[in-house]
């Protein structure tokens, strides 16, 4: 996949998690996050608790793993790398996330 692909794909995932751990759980920490991808290093800034930053890490190590060069969404994926109970753990975090920021996106739109 390429870079800004998998810079996208990151973004995604930092929205998703933020989303879901502010809205679920309470200690979040601020940290930043520093990931090798194609020989670039990317910083993406985090706010999440310790379970959200375990799950997320996990994330990330998949995502930079994935052997598409063009990268299917996961739920669609014939062999796909997440081992089931992080799997599911993911599922719930982007069903309530997605649903969220369908909600707050509908909310900004009537506001103008």
């Amino acid at each position: 996949m390429t870079q800004e692909k998998f810079v996208s794909e990151t973004e995604t995932l930092k929205k998703f998690f933020s989303v879901y751990c502010k809205d679920k759980h309470t200690d979040q920490q601020n940290y930043v996050k520093e990931i090798t991808y194609q020989n670039e290093m990317i910083q993406i800034e985090l706010n999440l608790c310790d379970e959200c930053t375990e799950l997320i890490n996990y994330s990330f190590e998949r995502l930079q793993g994935c052997p598409h060069e063009i990268k299917p969404r996961c739920r669609s994926c014939a062999n796909p790398c997440y081992e089931k109970p992080q799997w599911k753990k993911l599922a719930k975090l982007m069903r309530y996330s997605g649903i969220q920021l369908g909600i707050l996106k509908i909310k900004k739109f009537f506001r103008l």
